[in-house]
């Protein structure tokens, strides 16, 4: 397939005004300046002027999670009968068929990354997933992704209810401590017995093995949290175990920016439109990531869906915007930038030869309310 005549957001580099891409098996041959290539035996999709932007991503979502328009049923987010289950994964609990994938797609929202919820304090694995097929297995493009934490007020009022630990935010983190050194410890003593055959190896344990990637740096921690302390306590954790992780949310991020900065801590922010239904909530502003931006930090925007639904990630975008976030800016936060902190940049985010052809099509402004793209494609085929 041949798109010509398109204005070409790469987000990579400076827009084209007037451009080019060829796309062939699913991945991006080609993008430049026109005249366009030959494209003897292509589609050719003249574009007209229209914008040409990279597949939207939304790196923080309970997509397939919990079902549109179910209650338990479809509720299968949180596995909160243990506060810690790291060996969940949201992979086995995703369904492709409930129709806000379709939704995604109709917006240009083409990869998210989805998963357990934040009931417990360690929640279990994440994954990368388009939001076009029907089977999981053929959609994800890293599984897992990162490993779910959670702080603050969702584990203590899950468990609080249950007469059982977490009750406190001290135990919260406790919890969470106590598995990583645990893990540390079954990570040692299974390395002394490949190197020692008469030191016999630890009993198995699916826990310590989901999370030894984690003390690898091999697998990144995504750290539900929206209050101040909370996110210094995931900055403390952070540090102990030297993990690569991201803030979730990061609600009062804004008022201790320099302090992030100084850590070089991305923030996932958002979920933006929507109530400050709890009291870590209070300082909910979409002024947010402006802020953090201009600080230098690395932002994304997310939905949180279903808390937002996932086919208002460009509207969050544009509140953003209103709010002081530069236009450009916005634009890879629901880009490049989190495909970049997800390290799924090699795939998605941005329209370079070599990646995944997902990118959509607009005739105005993706961060004006009234406009929807005219086509969504991914993998090089047309979902909408």
């Amino acid at each position: 397939m041949l798109i010509q005549n398109a204005m070409i957001y790469t987000m990579a580099g400076d827009p084209i005004p007037n451009g080019y891409l060829l796309v062939r098996d699913g991945k991006i041959a080609a993008v430049g300046p026109m005249p366009a290539p030959g494209a003897a035996g292509e589609e050719v999709i003249d574009a007209g002027g229209a914008s040409l932007y990279p597949g939207f991503v939304d790196a923080h979502t309970h997509l397939g999670m919990w079902e549109d328009g179910l209650t338990f049923e479809g509720d299968d987010g949180n596995e909160d009968t243990d506060p810690v289950t790291p060996q969940m994964r949201g992979i086995d609990a995703v369904n492709p068929l409930d129709r806000c994938f379709e939704e995604a797609c109709a917006a240009g929202v083409t990869t998210v990354v989805t998963g357990p919820g934040s009931a417990n304090p360690i929640g279990g694995q994440l994954a990368a997933v388009k939001t076009a097929g029907r089977r999981v297995d053929n959609m994800v493009i890293k599984e897992p992704v990162a490993m779910k934490m959670a702080l603050g007020e969702n584990p203590k009022s899950t468990y609080h209810g249950k007469s059982q630990t977490p009750s406190t935010r001290m135990a919260t983190a406790a919890l969470i401590r106590e598995e990583l050194y645990k893990t540390r410890r079954y990570l040692t003593d299974l390395e002394l017995s490949r190197k020692d055959e008469d030191i016999d190896p630890p009993e198995y344990d699916i826990k310590c093995e989901a999370l030894i990637p984690v003390l690898r740096r091999e697998l990144q921690v995504h750290f539900h949290a929206h209050r101040a302390d909370d996110i210094f306590t995931a900055m403390r954790l952070g540090r102990e175990f030297d993990l690569d992780y991201v803030i979730i949310h990061g609600t009062d991020g804004y008022l201790i920016a320099d302090d992030l900065a100084e850590e070089n801590v991305p923030v996932f922010s958002g979920p933006i439109l929507c109530d400050r239904s709890k009291p870590e909530l209070k300082n909910l502003t979409p002024a947010c990531p402006g802020i953090l931006q201009k600080q230098g930090i690395r932002i994304a925007i997310v939905t949180d869906h279903p808390v937002v639904p996932i086919q208002y990630l460009p509207l969050s975008a544009a509140l953003a915007v209103r709010e002081g976030l530069e236009r450009e800016e916005a634009l890879r936060a629901i880009t490049i930038n989190p495909a970049r902190i997800c390290h799924i940049d090699n795939r998605v985010g941005s329209l370079e030869p070599g990646k995944d052809a997902d990118f959509s099509l607009f005739r105005a402004d993706p961060l004006q309310i009234s406009t929807k793209p005219e086509m969504v494609f991914v993998s090089g085929r047309r979902v909408f």
